[in-house]
């Protein structure tokens, strides 16, 4: 019996079956002899943060160059023309069992290859990869530790790059949450500096008072409680690489003064001490203040501005990278389930509802929830498991975002109604008395539309 005569007696079309297999779990990719993608299933959205769109066309090769998965699995494969089954990890830290088959044709050679890939469950015994050289990270991910799919943040790691190989000031602006060190570092690690130590120092964290000891160090015997044998500072310690100021904007103006001498003459002289050091260091800053305002208002040193402000570069608040949201939540999930040695799924709907949040924190809060609902919810984090405040305001945007279209309304009006039902009476035979609808259909469309909700 062919494919198209049990479609035909199961009566489902071709649509109907590409929407059940992008309700599986697993992950399932086809490829042909030129090692092109020609269907990938859903999960390839919570695997890569890529969208079938995204992904169908393109070569295998060329998104595991770009690190969304690792180690490549097809090479092996044409050359053995056999099954074989590896570990992969994903570039958003999924683990995965991955089986590939080939599909031979009559001359024995590959036709087709045929991928499916479920996650490992058994967090107790992985251990995330360890990358032994910097060329097998870079592989992998190609942005460093900073994952999009948002074309302004992608041409601003491209600006940041180009930033990188020169050794200029930088200052970065940008809400809080927004990644702000993570992009200090990666203009580190692609600068000629990549092999000397990047220290932090947060300003707003440091009371004024301690500050200065911290950057500068001191002499034996400087004040009272000092350490007998004095004390290196952060500016010594990150002689050869990069000095990274996190929060300059709340740095006292005493100490904005020495560091302008340090940026200036790339010299220093410790608490106490009457000795000039010198010191071979790179300086970003970072802040989430308007520095011209204080500038202004004599609260910020004006040349000490203009010293730092050689090149700026400015990170994208979440709310304005929405197309990150969904792979950023699984890269989170992935993480904190394995911190914590759990299993947690996270339904659809709640993905929906976080993609319409503004996200004041940024990526910082969207981290922290992350972690809190691994810890607190059932198996399957739903909008149930969301904050009030993150509940409410997803119910606010999406009551307020309109239908494209009049199927699209039909679609939603019968979805809220379906998962109303079911949350009510938790079966498929009283759904169907309440919708007024058959068993089967009622059945059918649970499975469409209450994925994740309790049945207790």
């Amino acid at each position: 019996m062919t494919l198209s005569n049990i479609l035909t007696d199961l009566d489902l079309n071709m649509e109907a079956l590409v929407k059940i297999l992008d309700y599986s779990s697993d992950e399932i990719f086809v490829l042909n002899k030129d090692k092109k993608i020609i269907y990938v299933n859903d999960a390839c959205k919570k695997h890569y943060g890529l969208n079938k769109e995204d992904v169908i066309g393109k070569s295998s090769m060329e998104l595991a160059d770009k690190g969304y998965w690792y180690p490549s699995i097809f090479p092996d494969v044409l050359e053995r023309k056999e099954p074989i089954t590896i570990k992969q990890t994903t570039i958003l830290g999924a683990e995965l069992l991955t089986s590939v088959v080939p599909i031979l044709n009559d001359q024995k050679e590959v036709e087709l290859i045929v991928t499916t890939a479920r996650e490992l469950q058994s967090y107790k015994i992985l251990k995330v990869r360890e990358r032994d050289s910097k060329k097998s990270k870079e592989a992998e991910d190609p942005f460093g530790s900073i994952m999009t799919n948002n074309e302004k943040v992608k041409n601003l790691l491209k600006f940041a790059k180009k930033v990188a190989a020169a050794n200029s000031t930088l200052l970065i602006l940008g809400e809080s949450g927004t990644g702000k060190s993570i992009l200090a570092q990666y203009v580190h690690e692609n600068g000629s500096r990549r092999n000397g130590p990047f220290l932090t120092i947060n300003c707003a964290a440091i009371p004024a008072e301690l500050m200065e000891s911290e950057l500068f160090g001191y002499t034996p015997g400087s004040f009272t409680n000092a350490n007998r044998s004095g004390k290196k500072g952060i500016l010594e310690s990150a002689d050869g690489g990069t000095l990274f100021l996190d929060e300059i904007g709340d740095m006292p103006l005493p100490l904005q003064a020495k560091i302008l001498q340090v940026i200036q003459e790339k010299k220093f002289i410790p608490i106490g001490g009457n000795k000039e050091k010198s010191v071979d260091i790179r300086i970003i800053a970072a802040t989430n203040k308007d520095l011209n305002k204080m500038v202004k208002s004599k609260t910020f040193r004006e040349d000490l501005y203009y010293r730092l402000n050689v090149v700026d570069i400015k990170m994208l608040p979440l709310r304005e990278r929405q197309e990150d949201i969904i792979p950023l939540i699984y890269n989170f999930l992935y993480k904190f389930n394995r911190i914590h040695e759990m299993n947690k799924l996270i339904s659809k709907d709640c993905l929906e509802w976080l993609t319409h949040y503004s996200w004041p924190g940024n990526i910082r809060q969207l981290e922290n929830l992350i972690e809190k609902l691994v810890i607190v919810s059932n198996d399957v984090i739903d909008i149930d498991d969301l904050p009030e405040g993150i509940y409410n305001q997803g119910l606010v945007q999406i009551e307020n975002t309109a239908p494209a279209s009049l199927s699209e309304a039909v679609e939603l009006a019968k979805k809220e109604m379906v998962r109303k039902s079911y949350k009510a009476h938790k079966s498929s035979r009283r759904v169907a008395k309440d919708l007024q609808i058959s068993q089967t259909y009622a059945a059918r469309l649970i499975r469409e539309y209450c994925q994740g909700l309790s049945e207790d």
